[in-house]
């Protein structure tokens, strides 16, 4: 039987969660795996909530829906919480990775559901150290790999550089993939 893993992204329109989700469907396609990403709108508007979806598999990938029992949960505002049931049908052992200050066991309290493994990291102060926006995707990119070793973070490495180096500078490029390296060695879990 094949082996996927299916990953549910949370966000707020202008976070980059669909690019994120997206993103982490080609580094999976460069690593040989099969995969999808894409995203779910509701009002299209910036800081409206959204949701991103990924599937990465050892095998094609024949389902076309949203995906409503995550192994992984990623969240890119934790205001969420206080809002959205994050965790609605994640599997018992999933993993929830939260863009927060706040430390892992405070997080955990605020979780619909037990038997999950949760990390955090601050992806909204990575980002603005060294990309100089408030815009999370990519410093939770990193740490979601290395919550989870899906990939390997070189492979997300080339193809952050690959997608980005089609329409940004050098200093820019440079920075979101610092932003990813940060976030992939800071993540903790709680």
């Amino acid at each position: 039987m094949a082996q996927m893993t299916e990953v549910r992204w949370h966000g707020r329109g202008g976070q980059g969660a669909k690019t994120a989700a997206v993103l982490l469907a080609e580094a999976a396609l460069s690593e040989g795996k099969y995969s999808q990403g894409f995203p779910e709108y509701g009002p299209e508007r910036e800081g409206a909530p959204m949701r991103g979806f990924t599937r990465i598999s050892d095998a094609p990938v024949r389902l076309h829906c949203t995906i409503d029992s995550p192994d992984v949960v990623v969240v890119l505002d934790d205001t969420l919480l206080e809002t959205v049931d994050v965790c609605a049908g994640v599997v018992s052992g999933g993993i929830v990775v939260v863009n927060t200050v706040r430390g892992g066991e405070r997080v955990r309290g605020q979780l619909s559901v037990e038997g999950v493994r949760v990390f955090t990291v601050d992806a909204t102060h990575i980002a603005l150290e060294e990309i100089g926006r408030p815009i999370p995707n990519m410093p939770m990119l990193g740490a979601l790999v290395k919550a989870t070793g899906i990939l390997d973070i070189e492979t997300v490495y080339s193809d952050v550089r690959g997608k980005l180096g089609k329409k940004f500078t050098q200093r820019v490029i440079d920075g979101n993939i610092e932003a990813v390296r940060r976030a992939y060695e800071e993540v903790t879990e709680g």
